[in-house]
């Protein structure tokens, strides 16, 4: 370090080899998986480095929205505040002084690992030119119809009260029941058996969808039934998309709780009804239940349904629930508003760069993978509900309604004039700015000669945990922003580090080993090459 051996040179008459770094989370500690994954970086770096290649490892750590905003809300808590106290500036300067003071612990860990990585390029995603890059592709995506704010389902997290990305969400199997209710027709005598697991979800019900193929009803001449606990009537809807081999055959349709659910509704005109709110609890349209949280009111539910005969067995049943990757609180399915991309074009040609051998994923076998997610994607949910973050670039006038987006804060609405103009509260998506960083961390949107050196870099090296998360988005935002360019030329996958019986490492199981530990006791070379020697 203190002989710069480390340096990159911006322009240089040697062969250049660039590789960006995984950015970790500024609230990280430095663990295993960390000290794998940069000693083949390191690894990489210093063999190009011996054969005369001008070499380019750029440092930098996430400003991790959630995750951050969580640390210092703990923070807060123990000194007796809350955010809402501070008000939005106040805490987002308490977050700054957070970063400030333990922020760079990772950097320095990595340091004392031995990575050459050329530290005083450090970036970080929400820095000064970061920012400025991230602001620029909202403006132009969204000026390119690719970015739109629309109702859709959302997983929201009832405890970090904000959306969450398909991939931020965690599955895990919990013992359950199956409740098979009863939805009486008018004359109360017989009904529409449905079977689910959310009774709770059921006051948000707008109709019972039944095959119009299905044997078992083609007698069926009603078309209503009675909601129970309610005094709602709601349709019976005919449509194939109805499993006949699941269930009773009969499925309750809960548009604003639901993303199959909400496509039926689409389909056919329903009311999309939310019945629990942002913090779990639910709804009016929940009658006697309103204010109760979403499983007492499941508990209360079932056994009022039971007491009317309306409850007609309940089946013990082992299922995968949805879970918040950040405090494993279960996740629910909510109708909401919200910002998104639309990515099907943009993987569209992510895709085809794999396909065509512009970049190569080693091993070969996640190439699979890549493409399944690639050619079934959703659009993206990009907006957060919290303070820490790129906050999103619109305006919106009180007065004309006009939805005002720009690279520089407007000071009235062009349309109408007026100064009533407020911006939009959400902050970006924790990966929406991680997606840029092949390009943002060299100096885009200026032409450097950083960029015009290092870009597209040579190799990426990641787990494979993060291959949608992070690899296929810096695919789609490097060939869109780069002129078709792609972002790095191979994606190296390495395994992850488990424990002795497979287990993967969390602090949670206690089953971690701490890097800076192993290195006090056997030096950091050793545990280096031992790293190396296990790298599958």
């Amino acid at each position: 370090l203190e002989n710069g051996f480390f340096k990159a040179e911006d322009s240089s008459d040697k062969p250049a080899f660039s590789i960006v770094i995984p950015p970790p989370n500024v609230t990280g500690v430095l663990h295993m998986g960390h000290a794998l994954n940069n000693v083949i970086q390191d690894i990489m770096c210093r063999y190009r480095r011996l054969l005369g290649y001008n070499v380019l490892w750029m440092p930098g750590t996430d400003h991790a929205g959630i995750a951050t905003q969580n640390v210092v809300e703990r923070d807060l808590a123990a000194r007796g505040k809350t955010r809402d106290e501070l008000g939005r500036e106040e805490f987002i300067e308490e977050v700054w002084r957070w970063r400030e003071k333990s922020g760079g612990a990772i950097i320095n860990q990595l340091k004392r690992l031995g990575a050459s990585c050329d530290w005083e390029r450090e970036r970080f995603t929400m820095d000064e030119g970061l920012s400025d890059a991230v602001r620029k592709v909202f403006v132009r995506l969204y000026k390119e119809g690719l970015i739109y704010e629309g109702q859709y389902i959302i997983n929201w997290c009832p405890r970090c009260r904000t959306a969450l990305a398909d991939l931020e969400v965690e599955y895990e199997d919990k013992d359950s029941y199956m409740y098979y209710i009863r939805y009486p027709f008018k004359d109360q005598k017989k009904g529409l058996t449905v079977a689910t697991t959310r009774p709770e979800t059921m006051f948000g019900d707008t109709a019972v969808a039944v095959n119009p193929n299905d044997p078992r009803f083609s007698d069926l001449t009603e078309t209503q039934v009675m909601l129970p606990l309610t005094d709602r009537m709601i349709p019976i809807i005919r449509d194939d998309y109805v499993d006949t081999e699941v269930g009773t055959g009969a499925l309750k349709v809960t548009p604003a709780h639901d993303p199959n659910d909400f496509n039926l509704g689409e389909k056919h005109g329903l009311e999309k009804l939310k019945v629990i709110d942002d913090g779990g609890c639910m709804l009016a349209p929940a009658g006697k239940f309103e204010g109760l949280d979403r499983f007492e009111c499941r508990k209360q539910a079932v056994e009022a349904l039971a007491e009317l005969g309306l409850l007609e067995k309940k089946e013990p049943l082992k299922h995968s629930v949805g879970n918040c990757y950040r405090c494993h609180t279960d996740v629910e399915p909510s109708i909401s508003k919200q910002w998104f991309v639309k990515v099907a074009p943009l993987a569209e040609r992510a895709s085809e760069a794999v396909r065509s051998g512009r970049t190569r994923i080693i091993p070969e076998t996640w190439n699979k993978t890549y493409f399944d997610w690639m050619d079934n994607i959703r659009d993206w949910c990009i907006s957060r509900q919290i303070w820490w973050g790129h906050r999103i670039p619109v305006w919106k006038c009180s007065d004309c309604r006009a939805v005002i987006v720009e690279e520089v804060d407007p000071t009235v609405c062009p349309t109408c004039g007026s100064k009533e103009i407020v911006q939009e509260t959400d902050v970006l998506d924790t990966w929406f700015s991680s997606a840029l960083w092949p390009f943002s961390t060299m100096g885009w949107p200026e032409n450097t000669d950083l960029l015009k050196t290092f870009y597209p870099t040579n190799v990426l090296v990641t787990g494979f945990d993060i291959l949608f998360f992070w690899v296929a988005r810096m695919m789609m935002m490097g060939i869109h922003f780069m002129d078709d360019e792609v972002p790095f030329d191979d994606v190296y996958i390495h395994a992850l580090v488990r424990d002795e019986h497979g287990k993967k490492m969390s602090k949670s199981k206690g089953n971690v080993i701490d890097p800076l530990k192993v290195i006090d006791e056997y030096g950091a070379d050793a545990f280096r090459f031992t790293l190396a020697a296990f790298a599958a």
